[in-house]
């Protein structure tokens, strides 16, 4: 099984310093990274290192996703982010939890034992609403549908529909934003029954980069996405 990290970035130069050393030679077989045209020296720290290298050519990082999944060669992809939200220590125990047949695994800042100190009261609730909404209608057990930091067979994001752009068109028009696909991941996978699992990971604070959170229109996005998924998506 080869496996994949796969970093959307944008203007990320403090974080990467920081976090890149820590993952160790050997862990995973690719690392690509996504990015939207940082002016920080982040193009310049990947392309330094050899690393894979997609830019948006629009502005929307989930388009450029679509083009650097279609490069990977690995079957297991693992989204990252390298703000210093994602602890890198976690992914050997990704990889490991992948490797007993799971479809997906996810590093949940909510299960038992895990915290988030970048959490404040409004995503706190946002999480848990989101969840909690997502687990009620298609009777899962998620403690986290949102995190960024998950595991999962590189063939979902075509057999689940997440490269195809009907998936985001309407709810991105309605509330003026762009999506990411982790929500509507953690959706069409409990919807299909697909073989899911979380292991607790704390997320620590961000150490760099820009905060991109739009809470109010991606909550309301991401919620017309999920309880949409009821009566179209099959």
């Amino acid at each position: 099984m080869k496996t994949a990290l796969l970093i959307p970035t944008f203007n990320e130069i403090i974080g990467l310093r920081q976090i890149m050393p820590q993952i160790k030679d050997g862990w995973v077989d690719e690392i690509v990274f996504v990015d939207g045209n940082s002016t920080d020296g982040t193009i310049d720290y990947i392309k330094e290192h050899g690393y894979k290298l997609f830019l948006e050519k629009t502005p929307s990082a989930r388009r450029a996703m679509y083009e650097a999944v279609n490069y990977i060669t690995s079957d297991v992809i693992i989204t990252f982010s390298p703000d210093g939200n994602c602890i890198p220590e976690l992914i050997p125990q990704l990889i490991e939890k992948m490797k007993e047949g799971y479809d997906m695994v996810i590093v949940s800042r909510y299960a038992q034992g895990a915290k988030s100190d970048d959490d404040n009261i409004v995503t706190s609730f946002g999480n848990w609403l989101f969840t909690t909404t997502v687990n009620l209608l298609y009777d899962a057990k998620y403690t986290d549908v949102m995190g960024i930091y998950r595991a999962y067979k590189k063939d979902l994001v075509s057999s689940l529909d997440l490269d195809k752009e009907i998936t985001f068109t309407t709810p991105e028009r309605l509330f003026r934003t762009r999506l990411f696909w982790e929500p509507i991941l953690s959706t069409r996978a409990a919807k299909r029954k697909l073989k899911i699992t979380e292991i607790p990971g704390d997320e620590p604070n961000r150490i760099g980069g820009e905060a991109k959170l739009q809470t109010i229109k991606w909550g309301a996005a991401y919620m017309y996405q999920v309880l949409r998924e009821k009566i179209w998506w099959k």
